[in-house]
Order: C-alpha cells, then sequence, then structure tokens
C-alpha cells in the first residue's frame, strides 16, 4: 500500500485526515455537503500510515452521525468490481470498521450492508469480526452458508477453512456455526475446529531453534542462519546467550560483538548490552563507525535498550554525532536523563523537525522527553509538532508534553483534543480542559454518556464532574 497523500494541516480535509478534534468541529461549521465529501474521501482513502496503531473509526462514525450522513459513498466502494480485484484488507477496513461502530450506535443500515459484505465480498472476514461484536445470534447463524460456500469440499477447501477458523480475531460467530445441526455447517466447523487444535498441538511439539544444552557457538551459528534466511534473530539470541553462556565464554562473546560474522556480532551486542558489560560501549561505537548496515543497525538498538547510567553518560558525549547513532543518543537521554540534559533534548530536537520535518521516528521520543523533562521553552516545537504531524498517535505524545510545558494548553490545544481521534488524546484533554469553556461543558457530558467511549476517558470525564469536583 502507497503512503496516503495528506492534505495541509489548514484544511478541512487535512484535519480530518489527521484525525484532529479541530476537524469535526470545523465541518460541523461547514456547508454540509461540503463536509460530508471530506468525510468520505477519508473513509474511502484510509489516510493512515499505520493502521495497526493509529485510530479513525470511531472519529470518523461520530461525524457521520452528527452529520446524518448516508451510506452511499461506503457501499459504492464496497460494491465495487474492485473489491474483488484489489483484496488488501487496507482497501476496505476503515470502511468496515466505521460501518461496526455506527452499527453499535443503532445504525441498521450499517448492519444491513455489513451483512451483505460479509456475505459477499472479499474481506468477509474483517465484516465477520465487525459483525460479531454488535450483531445478534440469529443475524449470524444466517450468514452460516454464504461463509461456508468459500470452502470448497475438498481437502483444500477444508485445510483453508481451518485456518479461517483458527485465526478468526472473533470466535463468536464460529462457536455458534459449531452448534448447528446440519451437517453442511455444523460438523463443517467442528471438524475446522478441531484441526486448527491439532495443527496448534503439532507446531508446539516441533518447536524449531535453540535446544537446552546448546553452545554458545550453536547460538551464533543460529543466528548466521537466520540472517541468511532474511530474518533478523540476534535479540533472541541473546537472550540464549544468557541461558547458555558463563563466565569463561566471556572473551568468545567479546571477540564475536568485535569481529564476528554478521549474526553472532549483533548477537553479542546484544547480549553485551543486556548484561551491562562496560566494554559493550566502545563495541558499539565500533560498530556504527565501521560495521556493515546490518551490523550498525543492531549496534544502535543494542545501545538503546540498556538503561545503566553509564549508557547515559556515554550519550551525553554521542548526542552531537551526525549519525545513527547520535539520534539514539538524544533518544536515551530524552528517556533517561536528568533535568541537566535538557538543553540537549531541546536541541535534538529542534534539529530534527528542522531536518526531518514533523513525522520524523526520533520525535516519538524526543517529544515524550521534552514532556518528562519540563522544557518550556520547547512548547512552541510542540505546538508546531502538534498541528502538523500526519500521525494521530505522535499528536497525542505532544498533546502530553504541552500539558506538561505549555500554560496555555487547558484553554487552546486541550479544548480541540476532546473531539480528537485517539482516546488517549481524549483522556489527557478530558484532565486538563478548561470548564469555563461552554464547548468543554457540553462535551464532557457526552462523552460520560457515550457507551463507544472507552473507559479510561470516562473515567477521566469523571474525575472533573464527580461530586467533589465544580459542576460543568
Amino acid at each position: 500500500m502507497f503512503d496516503p497523500v495528506i492534505a495541509p494541516s489548514g484544511t478541512l480535509l487535512g484535519l480530518l485526515q489527521r484525525g484532529r478534534g479541530d476537524g469535526t468541529l470545523h465541518a460541523l461549521a461547514a456547508p454540509r455537503a461540503e463536509a460530508l465529501a471530506a468525510l468520505n474521501h477519508c473513509v474511502l482513502n484510509d489516510p493512515r500510515h499505520d493502521w495497526q496503531v493509529e485510530n479513525r473509526s470511531l472519529y470518523y462514525a461520530r461525524l457521520y452521525l452528527d452529520l446524518h450522513g448516508s451510506l452511499e459513498e461506503i457501499e459504492r466502494h464496497l460494491c465495487d468490481t474492485d473489491d474483488h480485484l484489489d483484496t488488501d484488507e487496507a482497501r476496505t477496513g476503515l470502511a468496515l470498521a466505521v460501518l461496526g461502530h455506527l452499527a453499535s450506535y443503532g445504525r441498521g443500515d450499517a448492519l444491513s450492508l455489513l451483512r451483505r459484505y460479509a456475505a459477499n465480498g472479499a474481506n468477509w472476514a474483517w465484516a465477520l469480526d465487525e459483525l460479531a461484536l454488535r450483531d445478534n445470534d440469529s443475524g449470524l447463524r444466517a450468514l452460516a452458508p454464504s461463509v461456508l460456500a468459500r470452502f470448497p469440499a475438498t481437502p483444500q477447501g477444508e485445510a483453508e477453512l481451518a485456518v479461517a477458523v483458527r485465526d478468526a480475531f472473533e470466535p463468536r460467530p464460529w462457536r455458534l456455526w459449531a452448534e448447528d445441526r446440519r451437517e453442511a455447517i455444523g460438523a463443517r466447523v467442528r471438524a475446522a475446529q478441531e484441526a486448527g487444535s491439532f495443527d496448534r498441538w503439532q507446531r508446539q511439539m516441533r518447536p524449531s531453534g535453540p535446544r537446552p544444552g546448546w553452545s554458545v557457538q550453536a547460538v551464533f551459528d543460529w543466528a548466521d542462519q537466520g540472517l541468511e534466511r532474511g530474518s533478523a534473530l540476534h535479540v533472541p539470541a541473546a537472550r540464549c546467550l544468557s541461558a547458555v553462556a558463563g563466565p569463561e565464554d566471556r572473551p568468545a562473546i567479546v571477540e564475536a560483538a568485535r569481529a564476528g560474522s554478521d549474526g553472532a556480532r549483533c548477537a553479542a551486542l546484544h547480549y553485551l548490552a543486556e548484561s551491562r558489560d562496560t566494554v559493550v560501549l566502545d563495541l558499539i561505537e565500533a560498530a556504527v563507525s565501521g560495521g556493515s548496515h546490518t551490523v550498525a543497525e543492531a549496534a544502535v538498538s543494542a545501545f538503546e535498550r540498556m538503561c545503566g547510567d553509564e549508557a547515559v553518560d556515554r550519550a551525553r558525549g554521542w548526542v552531537h554525532r551526525p549519525d545513527a547513532l547520535g539520534a539514539s543518543a538524544a533518544g536515551v537521554l530524552a528517556c533517561r536523563g536528568t533535568a541537566g540534559d535538557a538543553p540537549l533534548v531541546l536541541g535534538a530536537l529542534r534539529e530534527t523537525v528542522r531536518a526531518d520535518g514533523p513525522d520524523a521516528t526520533l520525535l516519538w521520543t524526543l517529544v515524550d522527553g521534552a514532556g518528562r523533562l519540563g522544557i518550556a521553552c520547547a512548547a512552541p516545537v510542540l505546538r508546531h509538532v502538534y498541528r502538523e504531524t500526519a500521525s494521530s498517535q505522535l499528536r497525542g505524545r505532544a498533546a502530553r508534553a504541552l500539558a506538561a510545558t505549555d500554560p496555555s494548553f487547558p484553554t487552546g490545544f486541550a479544548v480541540e483534543c476532546l473531539w480528537d481521534c485517539e482516546e488517549t488524546t481524549r483522556e489527557v484533554a478530558a484532565l486538563h480542559a478548561e470548564t469555563g469553556d461552554v464547548r468543554v461543558a457540553e462535551r464532557l457530558r457526552r462523552l460520560a454518556a457515550d457507551p463507544a467511549e472507552e473507559a479510561e476517558v470516562q473515567t477521566a470525564v469523571r474525575s472533573r464532574i464527580g461530586p467533589d469536583m465544580p459542576a460543568v
């Protein structure tokens, strides 16, 4: 899937794509046709860079409700011929998740569309998972013939059915179908369940990888074999070394970290870092300067896993390096540095935004560090990251950092954050937003009464509107 094209943050589309609270507020104030067009564009063209960690579905579903939007565009998208040509779940996943939330709010048209798509659509498993959480037993039982018809009664079809049952995210439909008295439904599903359980047992009885009694060299060989297959095994190999290595093996492990083959060198660096061996910091620096790309990456990763004072001290010397180790050192200071490291963290934050923009991966750690260290003069940079980043997760981190550094946060961004797409961001807003704003009072009431809202958010809301708190 290609990276989505994100509109400028000052446009309605850009705000909705980012999942910002201002997106909802602007959409409700815009002409309805324009707002619905932007909303449909977002739902049918998933704007998230990582759909596995960023939330949008509840945010968009709530806006459909507020705008009284129809589902014609979603239906057209799901029923398009492309559905059977482009079967990547990213094409339809967000739309199906939005339908799931709308069904939970009582939208019968959303429930009906989910049922039809589960029966006929390419991404039927996602639709079935949404229905498993929202539909009644009779509705789910009615889908059994259509779903099972996807799997022909052949050895290959039965094997595919067993995999589908085994890997189902929500098992409720399959459990209901297993109770069906019809041979073509109940018996097939029960057989598939048994086959899936047997497959798990077989995999557990035939584990691959290290065995008790392996030598240090055997672990190194296993790590090298993993690299040859394109699988980086140095972290689990380091754990294996912890189990098999004794004091007498230290010279061999240090030598492997200094000049071993790539797999062995990566595993040895991780092992020494986790053991807090004093020699490892010099070995990490040498690996970054003179090792292969794989070894350099592993060395940086090993350094980031270190938690001792010696790693923080070395980070202060490395933070000015213009390479990955310098960036990693800045992250270590952000996570584990002291108040005296605030200027270094602030400098790294400013330089990262200037050089790499508001979506740089390193910003996640640096933004957290600015909040942890309470760097008040970082607020302008944090506000820029908040406005411009396309990542709703990074925006939430910026909001938490602003809550700790920016006195204007309760009357500024905290108000907008009550409508944010991320529940953790709404939770921060519920704790800090100034209740003198009439919009805040009404929004807190709505969040407290919304059954779809996360429990943590509602707990934060109720802490502001409880009997011992000022009324809102």
